[in-house]
């Protein structure tokens, strides 16, 4: 069984070129010393370069692998992020009835603030658009609105909110729009 050469190895080729210039030398020793010190400054300067060339690509492999786990991150967040989006949902549709004796009705308002909180310190903002023109990116179109509702095209009305995080759209807001 062989083994394969990896493309990019440079220090097997240094490993490689030190051989073989040791086996030239061997067979090279009648060269002047003022021949052999123009080629050691030669070769100074080649490995120079390959340990320069090995570094930025080590620079780069580092960046990469930054950004990746970066995005990785984000990732993750965000499909974190859509799976709290209905706990969000029935909050609000808890704290729907005001009832600001009732210190049940208070916990929930405080559990559903400190969750929108976070949310909003992680980047997320609530799609909401009522009374702007619908636009399909941010919403989706769930049913037609009565024509005294507004103008033509525009969101009358909000029925589940939507949210993204940055330019991603975690959830499509579902609206009504005016028919036009």
């Amino acid at each position: 069984m062989t083994k394969k050469k990896p493309k990019d190895q440079p220090a097997q080729e240094l490993g490689e070129q030190l051989e073989d210039q040791a086996l030239n030398e061997q067979e090279q020793p009648d060269m002047s010393l003022e021949e052999q010190l123009v080629r050691a400054q030669e070769q100074s300067e080649e490995y120079l370069k390959m340990a320069q060339r090995v570094q930025a690509d080590f620079d780069n492999f580092r960046r990469r692998t930054r950004q990746v786990a970066s995005e990785s991150f984000d990732d993750g967040a965000r499909a974190f992020i859509k799976t709290l989006l209905p706990v969000c949902d029935n909050l609000e549709r808890a704290l729907q009835e005001p009832r600001e004796d009732d210190p049940l009705y208070q916990g929930v308002l405080l559990v559903h603030r400190q969750l929108q909180d976070t949310l909003n310190q992680r980047g997320v903002q609530v799609i909401s658009r009522q009374g702007e023109a619908f636009d399909p990116t941010l919403e989706d179109a769930v049913a037609q609105a009565n024509p005294e509702d507004g103008e033509p095209g525009t969101v009358s009305d909000v029925v589940l909110k939507g949210y993204k995080m940055g330019d991603t759209v975690l959830r499509h807001a579902m609206v009504r729009v005016v028919p036009g």
